[in-house]
């Protein structure tokens, strides 16, 4: 059982380094194609779509067969939510709150799951829920770090950040859910709910004549980031979903949120973001609520 823990444990961490890899891509694709809430969109389903057929392409090469039931509702409702919380998520940091909005939101992703887990699966024991605390503490230092361009969040924005953060968590349980059918199918079936909530909002957008907001540019560059974040956020779900199958959902979700360390370390080697000393304690804190939940 505690290697099984430990499994479970180390893929929720590659999948979190992954997953950071794939924002830092994604947000990159969005500021080259206009930054605006129509080229996240059109990121977002870039990426979506080169996954999915990916997906596909895995899926029928193995042999898998196409999930039916709750698998399938689960893996649709995975993608729906999904689409819904970065809808959301964009909406809330073009706003100007970055680090509150990021903050609110991965607290909810992860505090969501731990608490469906506690109820599924049982208590995890005093140690696991102090370091579940601790990493709490560590997403709020990483996530909510000091911005110079940074605006206080009105309420509108602060319930766009806890819409995102509720969409993330349901995220994580139904893909949990989905996941009793295997890997592949799960975030394939997730890919099609996205992307077809993705394709209304951009339908709604243009029908209520928000062009501004709608604009988009999708050039080379563009598509470079967007298939990074497809390579990437890809591959962080597939190893999400196996340290879900792998052991507890809470301990998956908790260290899975720690992604936007990778986000900040990526930023700081590529772009020379210097992390701020909020940021770099916030990390500290991390290796500390990684120690404790994997003992």
């Amino acid at each position: 059982m505690e290697m099984l823990l430990q499994g479970n444990a180390l893929l929720a961490l590659a999948a979190a380094a992954l997953w950071g890899g794939g924002d830092f891509s994604g947000g990159m694709g969005v500021k080259h194609a206009g930054g605006t809430m129509g080229a996240a969109l059109r990121v977002i389903l870039l990426s979506h779509c080169a996954s999915l057929s990916v997906l596909l392409f895995a899926a029928r090469w193995r042999g898998d067969v196409f999930p039916h039931g709750a698998p399938l509702v689960w893996g649709l409702v995975a993608g729906m939510t999904a689409g819904i919380a970065l809808a959301c998520f964009y909406i809330a940091l073009s706003r100007g709150a970055m680090g509150a909005s990021a903050a609110v939101s991965g607290l909810l992703a992860a505090a969501i799951p731990a608490a469906v887990s506690v109820g599924m699966e049982g208590s995890p024991g005093r140690l696991h829920v102090m370091g579940f605390l601790v990493a709490g503490m560590a997403i709020w230092l990483i996530a909510a770090g000091p911005n110079p361009e940074a605006k206080p969040a009105d309420r509108g924005t602060f319930w766009l950040a806890v819409a995102g953060g509720l969409g993330f968590g349901v995220y994580f349980v139904a893909l949990k859910l989905a996941g009793s059918t295997g890997v592949i199918w799960p975030l394939a079936t997730a890919r099609m709910g996205s992307i077809a909530v993705c394709l209304l909002m951009v339908a709604g957008m243009s029908l209520t004549g928000r062009k501004a907001g709608a604009k988009a540019v999708v050039t080379r560059k563009v598509l470079f980031w967007a298939l990074g974040t497809a390579l990437l956020d890809t591959s962080g779900n597939l190893l999400f979903i196996a340290a879900t199958r792998a052991g507890r959902l809470d301990v998956a979700a908790v260290l899975a949120s720690l992604y936007p360390a990778s986000t900040i370390l990526l930023a700081a080697w590529a772009l020379h973001e210097r992390p701020t000393p909020r940021q770099g304690l916030g990390m500290a804190v991390a290796l500390a609520a990684v120690v404790m939940i994997t003992l």
